[in-house]
C-alpha cells in the first residue's frame, strides 16, 4: 500500500507521463525508398549512374550536377534544378565494385528536408538490373508545429517525387538504348 505522500508523486508522474507525449519534441527521422526494375544489365545501368556528377544525365529534374572531386569521397556535387533552385551534396561513400554510393545534404536546398542522407545502388533482379534509392532525412522546419510546406508530410513528398521521377527516367533512358 503507497502512503499518501507516494500516491500523490505517482499520480504527478502519471500525469506527466500521459502529457509527454502532448508535449513538444522535435521533428523524427523520416526515410522513403523506391525502386524499379529496368531491362538491362546491371553493368549497363550503373555505367549511367555511376559518376557522381551524372544526375543531369538521367534525371529530369536536374540542368546541372558538377562534382569538384568526381567519385572520391568528400567531392561536393552542385545541383542546379531545372526551373530554379539549388542543392549541395557531398559524396560519403563510392563502392564502384558493389555499384553504390552514398552522399548527404547538411541543408535540403530547393527540398523541405534537413539532415539528407541518400544511398543509391544497382544489383541484379535475374538477368534485369534492379535500382534502389533510398534516402533518410528531417523535415524542412525543426520546430514544433511546422508550417504545411516544410512538415514531414511535404518532406516525405518531395523526397519521393524526386526518387520516382529520377527512376522513371533512368528506366526510359537505357531501355532506350
Amino acid at each position: 500500500m503507497l502512503n499518501p505522500g507516494t500516491r500523490a508523486l505517482a499520480g504527478l508522474a502519471l500525469l506527466i507521463g500521459l502529457a509527454a507525449p502532448g508535449a513538444a519534441h522535435g521533428p523524427t527521422r523520416q526515410k522513403v525508398t523506391e525502386q524499379v526494375v529496368i531491362d538491362a544489365t546491371p553493368a549497363a545501368v550503373w555505367a549511367k549512374i555511376r559518376n557522381f556528377d551524372a544526375l543531369k544525365d538521367w534525371h529530369p529534374a536536374i540542368a546541372e550536377s558538377p562534382a569538384d572531386k568526381g567519385n572520391a569521397v568528400g567531392s561536393v556535387r552542385s545541383l542546379k534544378v531545372q526551373g530554379g533552385g539549388a542543392l549541395s551534396e557531398s559524396l560519403e561513400t563510392y563502392d564502384d565494385t558493389g555499384m553504390r554510393y552514398s552522399y548527404r545534404a547538411k541543408d535540403g536546398g530547393a527540398l523541405p528536408v534537413t539532415n539528407y542522407t541518400s544511398t543509391i545502388s544497382v544489383r541484379a533482379d535475374g538477368s534485369r538490373a534492379l535500382v534502389e534509392w533510398r534516402g533518410a532525412f528531417y523535415r524542412g522546419h525543426p520546430g514544433n508545429n511546422p508550417p504545411p510546406e516544410q512538415n514531414d508530410d511535404a518532406a516525405v513528398r518531395a523526397i519521393t517525387g524526386v526518387y520516382k521521377a529520377g527512376l522513371e527516367n533512368l528506366k526510359k533512358v537505357v531501355e532506350s538504348k
